[in-house]
């Protein structure tokens, strides 16, 4: 368990964010292709990363969108599908058995797993519904965050939009274990990235506060 710790360690100094995201759909084409494809993403359709009371004593709720042209100028010459974003490689973009795309909905993702025993066992379990959701790996180049306050409620909402991509690293199958603790999943990968996020947020929170108060010092 250490040694995968400092994996997803190492990936989020990389600047890695991971998003679990949609379900799979499964089709057999001829010639025994055994293909899996669904959305790594969807645009503008905003999920919540966290939440968390402020010095103010407002709730707020941070969430999250990607804008379409988020992708435009993306590296994904070679990016892989994995399993929960780590070990054996079950397709790839360099040898055309992984096809990237993005349409008015999200990236459309398409995976040819015939090649290998592993990858043919893996379509068996998608199919199966044993793993049934997807995750993609990235970079984050540029975002844009907006603020709207309801004073009425004490509720702030900021909505972090992706507005560039550097890098898709993978996108991967994933599973989500009855006990998270027990083994490495998305999800643990994802509270890592957005741990780092909702730090960056809390940090920026005490700046505020304590610009507030010698503003309250300075005007005595």
């Amino acid at each position: 368990m250490e040694k995968l710790n400092k994996t997803i360690e190492d990936k989020l100094n990389e600047g890695r964010s991971y998003r679990r995201t949609k379900e799979f759909e499964i089709r057999e084409a001829g010639d025994d292709k055994k293909v899996v494809r669904g959305y790594a993403t969807t645009f503008l359709m905003p999920y919540e990363l966290f939440c968390y009371r402020n010095w103010e004593g407002y709730t707020v709720h941070v969430m999250e969108q990607i804008d379409p042209a988020a992708f435009d100028n993306a590296d994904m010459s070679d990016t892989i599908m994995q399993y929960d974003h780590q070990g054996r490689v079950f397709a790839r973009v360099s040898n055309q058995t992984l096809s990237l795309k993005t349409d008015a909905h999200g990236l459309l993702v398409e995976a040819e797993l015939s090649g290998t025993e592993l990858g043919r066992q893996l379509f068996e379990e998608i199919k199966g519904g044993y793993t049934n959701k997807m995750s993609f790996g990235f970079t984050v180049g540029n975002d844009v965050r907006v603020e709207e306050r309801d004073d009425d409620k004490n509720i702030i909402t900021v909505t972090r939009t992706i507005t560039q991509i550097t890098r898709l690293w993978d996108v991967s199958a994933v599973s989500l274990p009855a006990n998270d603790a027990t083994e490495i999943s998305a999800r643990n990968y994802a509270d890592g990235a957005i741990a780092e996020l909702k730090k960056e947020f809390l940090a920026a929170e005490e700046r505020n506060k304590q610009i507030k108060k010698i503003k309250i010092l300075t005007e005595v």
